[in-house]
């Protein structure tokens, strides 16, 4: 599988990653939330040792246990969408196990024992299917999970039961934005089974215009038939996107090249930048390079900058906790650095 960030990929293709994720838990043990701290790392033992089992798997994946990590590295594995904000609550008993690509992350202990996610570039719901049912197999060959022949797999949430899968896309649609036609679009999905989220999943808000689109159902319908039904689902945003685009170019020429140029201007000189500010500009700048309005700008470095200027991974990548203020300086000085490269 090809990592959404190392892919710059169709400049057409508004669909950054596709991700399948499989909840599953160990027979006769308690859920996450109920676990005692030992009993917990316990698990995380149990899991581990099931996974390395696989052939030269110690080449490719390693373990990190969260109640070693300092509060700022978890929070840069959550930035870069490896681990999830309820993993970050159980800390000092969850880990994950995550390979050198970070393509692929087991959660432990999450809401669920297992939480195992695979994500890969634009729209291949099929390759992190496949990819995540390898693996979900050989843990089902080593650990009896929690399972019900009329239910299906039992999740600690009831939402869950059924395959435990949920299959989402990470989506940009800055035109449906600029016409407000979101809540349109939330009102539809919800009608056939499906949600919209921002772009930290569950709980997160909408952040530069990305959502994130996956199956609210996942009792009573095979896994093919999930993904199928998101496929479906997210072509016809994406025809929607498409069809909003041609209609404020067409309407808009001028105003459109004019905002999306004054943005990528504001990303290369600007002293200050917050999150989210950050965030808007990029997308106003990725719209360009979609519609095919800005040339000289890779969407690689678009999803980099996405993922590295969020708070906790700047701080990483300048080594040192930085105040509100130097976040802002060190944001605008790093996207300034990294766009003027560009000729």
């Amino acid at each position: 599988m090809k990592s959404w960030l190392e892919t710059s990929g169709d400049n057409k293709d508004i669909v950054l990653s596709s991700r399948i994720r499989f909840a599953r838990n160990i027979k006769d043990v308690a859920f996450p939330h109920k676990l005692k701290e030992s009993q917990g790392r316990d698990v995380v033992n149990k899991i581990e040792e099931a996974f390395y089992n696989l052939p030269n798997i110690e080449e490719e994946y390693a373990t990190f246990y969260l109640w070693q990590l300092e509060s700022i590295d978890s929070t840069a594995y959550l930035e870069k969408h490896l681990i999830s904000n309820k993993l970050l609550l159980n800390g000092n008993k969850a880990a994950f196990i995550a390979n050198k690509d970070e393509t692929v992350s087991i959660m432990i202990n999450e809401e669920d024992h297992i939480r195992l996610q695979c994500i890969t570039s634009g729209l291949n719901l099929e390759d992190a299917y496949e990819f995540a049912e390898k693996i979900d197999n050989f843990f089902e060959e080593k650990i009896d999970y929690a399972f019900e022949e009329r239910l299906g797999y039992l999740t600690a949430c009831p939402t869950n039961i059924g395959t435990g899968m949920r299959a989402s896309v990470m989506i940009h649609l800055p035109a449906l934005s600029m016409n407000n036609e979101m809540n349109g679009i939330l009102n539809a999905l919800t009608q056939v089974g499906m949600t919209i989220r921002g772009l930290y999943g569950e709980g997160s808000k909408a952040s530069g215009n990305i959502y994130q689109i996956s199956n609210q159902i996942t009792l009573g319908l095979s896994e093919k038939e999930i993904i199928d039904n998101l496929k479906a689902v997210v072509n016809q945003i994406i025809n929607e996107e498409n069809l909003a685009r041609k209609k404020i170019f067409n309407n808009y020429k001028y105003e459109l090249e004019d905002k999306l140029y004054r943005s990528l201007g504001i990303l290369k000189s600007a002293i200050l930048l917050d999150t989210a500010e950050c965030l808007n500009l990029l997308s106003d700048v990725r719209f360009g390079v979609e519609m095919g309005i800005i040339k000289d700008v890779d969407k690689k470095l678009l999803n980099e900058l996405m993922v590295d200027t969020q708070p906790a991974m700047l701080q990483k990548l300048y080594g040192e906790k930085l105040s509100d203020k130097l976040k802002s300086v060190n944001r605008a000085k790093l996207v300034r650095e990294k766009l003027l490269k560009i000729k």
